[in-house]
């Protein structure tokens, strides 16, 4: 993969000239528009309130989208780590699903979605088609979203690798815990020009409070191990059940020499 990319907002925001514009909107909710094509990774758009889980775990939304869907405009794909927390997918988004020509997830949350949701199995790619005839591929990257053998009680989860043959390549990490797996994909794929980390360190005790996602320092390690430029941290806001903030994850890259990496206003 190659470089050139853009921020996100909050803290983080886009970057004037560069390439692929990237604008967090809360939570995992991430625009992308690259080669032409608008991306938007799983859809959170409902206000703040409690939010029963089908594991029977309530999760509060602490804050609002900083944008409506109506606000947002048009959307080609959508990209969906998976459907089954409500951190990812929430009433809002499901309804926004259904106006999306194709939205991209895992087996199990295509199986229950239905509709235009197409499953990808890790590694799976799919070509489509950019304005100006040229090619964009979407590739699913492994994601675990806890520790190992965790798949059972939280699910199925998946990332995403964006690539096209004059454009910075861009990874999507989903809600993945899992540094073994940020080797695998670096192994393939390093260096990532931009990557967009979920983080905010949310621990379920029935794990024994493992991570079920990365916490500051592991998004710091996974950008060191993927070798990007740029890093937009998501998913570390807007939820009472994140453990860390974006300011958490800040501070971590600042320990580890790579605070450059994190593109601010």
């Amino acid at each position: 993969m190659s470089p050139g990319s853009s921020g996100s907002s909050g803290s983080f925001g886009s970057v004037a000239g560069e390439r692929i514009p990237v604008r967090v909107l809360g939570g995992p909710t991430v625009l992308i528009e690259y080669g032409g094509v608008r991306f938007l990774t799983d859809p959170t758009f409902d206000g703040p309130g409690d939010y029963p889980s089908p594991s029977g775990r309530t999760l509060t939304k602490t804050a609002p989208p900083r944008m409506t869907p109506a606000e947002l405009g048009p959307v080609d794909i959508v990209l969906l780590s998976h459907d089954q927390h409500a951190d990812n997918l929430d009433h809002s988004g499901r309804s926004l699903l259904t106006r999306v020509p194709r939205t991209f997830t895992t087996p199990a949350a295509a199986e229950r979605l239905g509709g235009t949701t197409e499953p990808l199995t890790p590694w799976q790619s799919v070509d489509l088609p950019r304005p100006d005839g040229g090619v964009v591929t979407v590739t699913a990257a492994p994601a675990l979203h806890g520790p190992e053998g965790c798949e059972p009680l939280v699910g199925e989860v998946t990332g995403f690798l964006l690539t096209s043959a004059d454009l910075p390549g861009v990874y999507v990490s989903g809600d993945n815990a899992s540094l073994r797996i940020v080797e695998e994909i670096a192994a393939r794929c390093a260096p990532v020009d931009t990557a967009v980390l979920f983080a905010g360190a949310p621990r379920m005790p029935v794990l024994d409070d493992a991570l079920l996602v990365l916490d500051g320092s592991g998004t710091a390690s996974a950008a060191r191990l993927l070798g990007a430029r740029r890093v937009v941290p998501a998913h570390c806001d807007s939820w009472a059940h994140f453990t860390e903030t974006r300011e958490d994850v800040v501070r971590a890259f600042q320990e580890a020499g790579l605070a450059d990496r994190l593109q601010r206003d």
